[in-house]
């Protein structure tokens, strides 16, 4: 059972809720549901109903797509505070693609019709719910231009500078880029996330320790030459290999 003091105080700092009233907030509360999940659980499939939305409130999501050869696309990982298949929620149509968590989550589920109404009402809502609509627009823009336009290296490249950067945002100095970083995901999964199989992103993970740009120990990577590999990141696709 979910306390509505603590949530509320919880939804503030979400994208989606963030600078709402108490007032805006409780009827918010009235129709979230606390929904829990084990690891590796589906949360929905690709193509079934839409019933809502959700925010994470603990743990981590995938949400992908999988070819009909069964290769999968990571589209994007959600983490506490982040909110997830809004789109159908507001559209009312099939969920377009599936979501599963990659650990034990807490997911705050908000039911589709109820939540619909609320924003007829609530505009400070909707536009919050547009700013986030935005942020996973230019997300999806992203990664349509990596899959396009680079190969695996300059997309691993580019992900462990990203990782690398997200990192240093967590330290007490902002600024300083970490150069170790650990890998929070399997390399399966890192794959999925790259558009690419196991077998080709080892052969990146190979090139680019070979040329003395990462050392590599298991999951954690050691960036030794941060210069090279934002140019790898940035220059032109190479034929893939």
């Amino acid at each position: 059972m979910v306390n509505k003091a603590d949530l509320s105080s919880w939804l503030q700092t979400t994208l989606v809720f963030q600078g709402l009233s108490q007032s805006q907030l409780e009827p918010l509360l009235q129709i979230a549901q606390l929904q829990i999940f084990s690891r590796g659980e589906l949360i929905f499939k690709q193509g079934s109903e839409a019933t809502g939305f959700f925010v994470v409130k603990t743990g981590r999501v995938k949400v992908f797509k999988v070819s009909p050869a069964g290769k999968e696309q990571i589209l994007n990982i959600f983490e506490s505070g982040e909110n997830f298949a809004e789109v159908a929620a507001l559209d009312g149509k099939p969920f377009p693609a599936s979501a599963a968590t990659l650990e034990p989550a807490e997911l705050i589920f908000f039911p589709r019709m109820a939540f619909v109404d609320l924003l007829r009402h609530y505009p400070d809502i909707a536009i919050n719910m547009l700013i986030a609509l935005s942020q996973h627009l230019r997300h999806l823009a992203g990664l349509i231009e990596e899959l396009s336009f680079k190969d695996v290296p300059q997309r691993l490249a580019a992900y462990l500078l990203n990782l690398s950067d997200s990192r240093a945002g967590e330290t007490a100095d902002r600024l300083t880029p970490v150069n170790v970083v650990i890998l929070d995901v399997t390399k399966s999964q890192l794959a999925a996330t790259l558009g690419t199989i196991p077998a080709t992103l080892s052969r990146a993970f190979y090139r680019l320790s070979s040329e003395g740009i990462i050392a590599v120990n298991g999951s954690q990577i050691e960036l030794l030459d941060r210069a090279r590999l934002q140019e790898l990141s940035q220059s032109a696709a190479q034929d893939e290999y």
